[in-house]
């Protein structure tokens, strides 16, 4: 069974623009992170990252997960384990 969707990506009708109003930003960001995980896309981008941009986002990812979720929230809704 699988654990991961990206059902919004292929709902989403809006504006798919930043900056217009705080509601926008955050569907566009999540339209944008959902075209950004796709295998395909991520084969395509991760070999031509440098060893320091891999790092970089990396490390923005992981900072925001600590920041904003529980241990618990952490596993069983980012890491789907629990």
């Amino acid at each position: 069974m699988k654990k991961d969707t990206h059902q919004f990506v292929h709902d989403y009708n809006g504006l798919g623009a930043f900056g217009l109003d705080p509601e926008t930003d955050r569907e566009t960001l999540l339209f944008y992170l959902q075209k950004f995980s796709e295998d395909s896309f991520m084969t395509l981008l991760l070999p031509r990252l440098s060893d320091r941009e891999v790092e970089e986002l990396y490390l923005l990812i992981n900072q925001k997960l600590k920041t904003h979720l529980s241990e618990d929230e952490y596993h069983a809704v980012f890491l789907k384990d629990r």
